[in-house]
């Protein structure tokens, strides 16, 4: 049996860019979104799709830290952070680094760029931004993420700010 990640050729799930997951993934939730809105309501369809996405996040974590073998810090978060912006999916402004804090400016997000392209920039926030914090939960929840602001939403850049919990 191969893993669920897996195709028959052996390209691992992590060998497709994220963008492009991302743009297959909404896809699909578009349609998820149009079917429960018909159904039920737009907030109960926008409330699916965000928990749905928040799962996936926290599970992409806790997959990712198993196969690290150990509780991840800040420093194997920035040695990931490549699997973001492949394929110069996001623009990065490193602001600073230290072991108890990882600090930078999106200038660019394409992941944005396309969401609105596909017509699905009112929920970009929930098929990607909301994932940021998410992730950190699976991957290590002694990881926070405090963002004030986002492209998606109309700004001009998105302010990570990832720091150690103090009692880590």
């Amino acid at each position: 049996m191969t893993d669920a990640a897996e195709t028959t050729e052996g390209m691992g799930l992590n060998d497709i860019p994220i963008l492009l997951r991302r743009r297959i993934e909404a896809m699909i939730l578009k349609h998820v979104l149009d079917v429960i809105t018909e159904r039920t309501s737009r907030e109960e369809g926008e409330a699916v799709i965000g928990e749905t996405c928040s799962r996936s996040a926290i599970e992409q974590g806790q997959q990712l830290a198993e196969a690290l073998g150990r509780a991840p810090d800040l420093t194997d978060f920035a040695a990931i952070q490549p699997n973001w912006t492949r394929e110069d999916a996001l623009r990065i402004e490193p602001v600073e680094m230290t072991a108890e804090k990882m600090d930078f400016n999106v200038t660019r997000c394409r992941y944005s760029e396309m969401y609105k392209e596909m017509g699905l920039g009112d929920i970009g926030h929930l098929l990607s931004c909301n994932r940021d914090g998410d992730f950190c939960i699976g991957y290590n929840p002694e990881i926070e993420l405090t963002r004030t602001q986002t492209i998606m939403q109309g700004a001009s850049h998105c302010d990570f700010r990832y720091r150690m919990k103090k009692d880590a």
